[in-house]
């Protein structure tokens, strides 16, 4: 699959990199490592997200060009289609945009709607595909795209706190740190840049704070209501699923977070006994075995019961 991506990037002159809808720290930083990658081979490259920059990521090298919608005649000899699980979660719009697809991935169970298919379930994030891309191709990685893999990789591990932190996420790490990256100023970027209203929004939320019976599963919920109190959105929700995951014996935490009049996305981190993953396929949605989501239709309390009662610890 590695030369085969090099084949395109070194065939084509114009391509778009895009992730999924509100991104997270991977599909943006990946995004923005590949987008500086290309550019710096001389190569066209717009980067898309359709729902724009959260601001929480403005620091990263480029994130000033990430654009928000295309053009009707934009073309592409390719399109890179990062961190996305289905291709619907970047725009379906975006194939009538590009000549052939590349889907660069590590979530299971990822849709196989590209030319390439370049998905790897055992990479720690997509930001270290993207330095295998860069690393098998023998081009040399800059300060600015090396900050953005290292800030990939440092937010899709928890850095360093999650299952997934392999010892391929602290090598690539370690090379771009080697290159010039100042893990203080990339954790600066992600943990201390905060807008004041997302505390206010997490205060509200905290308010919400349920424990199951058993104290296996805690959730937070954020609702239309307190957005409009705070003048917040969903971007400002980033990370709030840790507070229940942190609690000493929760094995699931589950975050609730409306999105329309009777429905709501939710979003679960496990750690490791239970496959919310398959829970949230269930449900409708995806993921991986320990952090998964899914659109739940229903009230708050409606959603809240459905998605309680199917959680169930194993036994031996």
């Amino acid at each position: 699959m590695l030369k085969a991506i090099l084949k395109t990037i070194n065939e084509g002159e114009r391509f778009l990199v895009a992730s999924h809808e509100g991104p997270d720290g991977d599909a943006l930083a990946s995004t923005l490592a590949l987008t500086l990658a290309l550019r710096e081979l001389g190569k066209e490259v717009v980067a898309y997200n359709r729902d724009g920059l959260p601001a929480a990521f403005d620091f990263l090298p480029g994130a000033d060009t990430l654009v928000d919608s295309l053009a009707a005649d934009d073309h592409f000899d390719a399109g890179f289609i990062l961190d996305a699980g289905e291709l619907r979660r970047a725009g379906l719009e975006l194939r009538e945009h590009c000549t052939a697809l590349v889907n660069v991935d590590h979530h299971p169970y990822s849709e196989n709607f590209g030319a390439i298919y370049y998905v790897d379930t055992e990479a720690c994030a997509t930001g270290a595909l993207v330095y295998r891309i860069l690393a098998a191709a023998g081009w040399p990685i800059s300060r600015d795209v090396a900050a953005c893999i290292y800030a990939a990789i440092i937010s899709d591990t928890g850095s360093f706190r999650y299952s997934n932190s392999n010892p391929e996420a602290f090598r690539i790490a370690g090379e771009m740190i080697a290159l010039g990256v100042s893990p203080w100023d990339i954790a600066t970027g992600l943990y201390e840049n905060q807008d004041p209203r997302r505390l206010q929004l997490l205060a509200r939320a905290l308010a919400t704070l349920a424990v199951s019976s058993c104290g296996r599963f805690a959730s937070l919920a954020v609702t239309s209501e307190m957005y409009a109190a705070t003048g917040t959105n969903a971007e400002h929700t980033d990370g709030f699923v840790n507070y229940p995951r942190s609690i000493r014996n929760v094995e699931v935490a589950i975050f609730f977070r409306q999105v329309g009049a009777t429905a709501f996305k939710v979003g679960f981190r496990s750690k490791g006994q239970v496959d919310v993953g398959a829970l949230s396929r269930e449900l409708g949605g995806g993921g991986h075995h320990n952090a998964a989501g899914a659109l739940v239709e229903g009230d708050l309390e409606e959603v809240h019961r459905t998605v309680f009662s199917r959680l169930k610890i194993p036994t031996d």
